[in-house]
């Protein structure tokens, strides 16, 4: 086995309105993870959830290593982990997927890439128990996944967005767990409220995919979770009025929430990018952004990498 190993996961942002479950966009902020072999499980956290997030054998990075390291014939391993977390904890920009992603990277590399990415894709579905963020961290760029009946019959497949793409993501201070955001949702939808769904999540794919700005706005609306989410979410509605004025093509909850992104288009990455900056600031010295942290960020079109030593 290798000794030490290192791995950088970007953030994702999930759902995308219509994409409930399915669609995943890979964004330009990251979690980046070191891990040595060691005789027992220690994890040093900096950043994004240093003082709270276990730092033994109970963090979720340990745990996806250990299973990665079950798979590879390698069971009881340890390791010192180093968590430098730029992604926010519990706001919707998949930092549980990267936590899970980086784990089982650092660990595939210290097992020599046993598995590949397409191994360590399939037990991070079955980790996370559903693609669409682990998918998009892995592969990067906006992925489509879908499930027969359990995530041991799920699949994804990455697509690249057309160039000239950028987001604007609005991140509040108090974190919404996904667990209690999905208890939010009924058991059934209306049928008409599915048919709007399907429409406006192929019209999605296709705007990301071609870079089709004028579509985002149409392609982003939702019927399936966002009005079920938001109640929980009483500044929803400012932030998303606030973002579309300074100047977002369309606007969704990232994932479950509660943080709030805006897609917007034009010539080129770096153009899309500088734009987004531009917004960012206008929004956040609107009123209805008060308390929220915007910013603006690239799409990452590279996915998790990682190297070992």
């Amino acid at each position: 086995m290798k000794r030490r190993a290192t791995v950088a996961v970007p953030a994702t942002s999930a759902n995308l309105g219509p994409g409930y479950d399915s669609f995943g966009l890979a964004l330009g902020m990251y979690n980046d993870f070191s891990a040595e072999l060691a005789d027992e499980w220690s994890v040093d956290v900096s950043g994004e959830g240093s003082g709270w997030l276990f730092t033994d054998a109970r963090n979720k990075v340990a745990i996806a290593m250990s299973r990665v390291f079950a798979e590879c014939g390698s069971p009881g391993i340890s390791a010192a982990v180093h968590c430098d977390n730029g992604i926010p904890t519990g706001r919707g920009l998949g930092s549980s997927a990267a936590a899970i992603v980086g784990g089982m990277m650092l660990a595939n590399e210290l097992c020599g890439g046993e598995l590949g990415s397409e191994g360590v894709l399939r037990l991070a579905i079955e980790m996370e128990g559903h693609p669409d963020n682990v998918a998009a961290a892995i592969l990067g760029g906006f992925t489509i996944s879908w499930c027969d009946d359990t995530p041991a019959t799920c699949h994804s497949e990455r697509f690249e967005p057309g160039r000239g793409l950028a987001t604007v993501v609005a991140v509040p201070a108090k974190s919404l767990s996904t667990n209690s955001s999905r208890e939010l949702l009924p058991d059934t939808v209306p049928h008409s409220d599915a048919a709007f769904n399907a429409g406006r999540a192929g019209l999605l794919s296709a705007a990301i995919i071609s870079g089709r700005g004028d579509l985002l706005a149409h392609a982003l609306a939702d019927r399936l979770h966002e009005s079920y989410r938001s109640p929980a979410m009483p500044n929803f509605v400012d932030v998303r009025d606030a973002l579309l004025v300074a100047g977002v093509d369309g606007v969704a909850l990232s994932g479950a929430g509660p943080t709030v992104i805006g897609l917007l288009t034009a010539d080129t990455d770096e153009d899309a990018l500088e734009r987004a900056r531009s917004v960012a600031q206008t929004a956040g010295g609107m009123a209805g952004c008060s308390g929220f942290a915007v910013s603006a960020l690239p799409i990452d079109r590279r996915g998790a990498w990682s190297r070992a030593e």
